[in-house]
């Protein structure tokens, strides 16, 4: 029943971690809320939610690296058009 118990708990708060993600709002600070509400506190809470934000940037990363990268300059496979335009200082403005 416990093992189930925090099965729903982690699927309840990763939901609540992939909404609010990208949107205008404090994605940790309604986990947190919700975390409390569900009495998922203590150690073991916090070191779930660093997991899971681990997990959000990483999807973004993995999503967007090849933009990632190329706003640092690094460019893998065929150069982009605009190279050689003097974009590369705009690019560490992004940074």
């Amino acid at each position: 029943m416990a093992e189930s118990h925090s099965l729903l708990v982690a699927v309840i708060m990763g939901v609540v971690e992939g909404l609010t993600e990208f949107l205008p709002v404090s994605s940790t600070g309604h986990m947190i809320i919700v975390g409390n509400l569900l009495g998922f506190t203590g150690d073991k809470a916090k070191s779930f939610e660093v997991i899971i934000q681990l997990g959000s940037i990483l999807a973004v990363v993995v999503m967007f690296w090849r933009r990632l990268f190329g706003m640092i300059g690094l460019h893998f496979g065929k150069p982009p058009v605009h190279e050689g335009t003097g974009t590369r200082r705009l690019n560490l403005l992004h940074i």
